[in-house]
């Protein structure tokens, strides 16, 4: 009769403790760290990169809209819109979330020496007239 009521007593740790329990969850918990540190995480960092990318775009930039359009920033309309010139004379406002890439950032002293290249034909043009 002792032996029997020994038998029917458990451990006194609840169920959920149980070592058996316990085991039977830690291939869901792996797995959850493996997408985390494979999908997840990664995921976030581009994510905030996109940010930075379209908080430090500026006048001059060549960029991709996510419709594939390649242009110039303009000018920066607002904090949600730029314009972009895709073509000679052709201007379009974009939202900023659109902007998928940036293609090529411009180099001061280079776009000040196009500047002065194209100004000295102008130049020369008006001192033989």
């Amino acid at each position: 009769m002792l032996i029997a009521t020994a038998y029917a007593q458990g451990t006194g740790l609840p169920s959920f403790l149980d070592s058996q329990n316990a085991l039977q969850f830690l291939p869901l918990i792996l797995i959850f760290v493996v997408f985390y540190f494979l999908l997840i995480r990664p995921r976030q960092k581009k994510a905030r990169e996109h940010r930075a990318t379209l908080d430090a775009l500026r006048r001059g930039d060549r960029v991709v809209t996510g419709g594939g359009i390649i242009g110039t920033i303009v000018r920066i309309e607002s904090p949600e819109e730029v314009s972009i010139e895709i073509a000679e004379g052709v201007r379009v406002r974009v939202v900023r979330s659109t902007i998928s890439s940036v293609i090529a950032k411009p180099d001061p002293a280079a776009a000040r020496e196009a500047a002065r290249q194209r100004e000295q034909p102008r130049a020369k043009a008006e001192t033989k007239e």
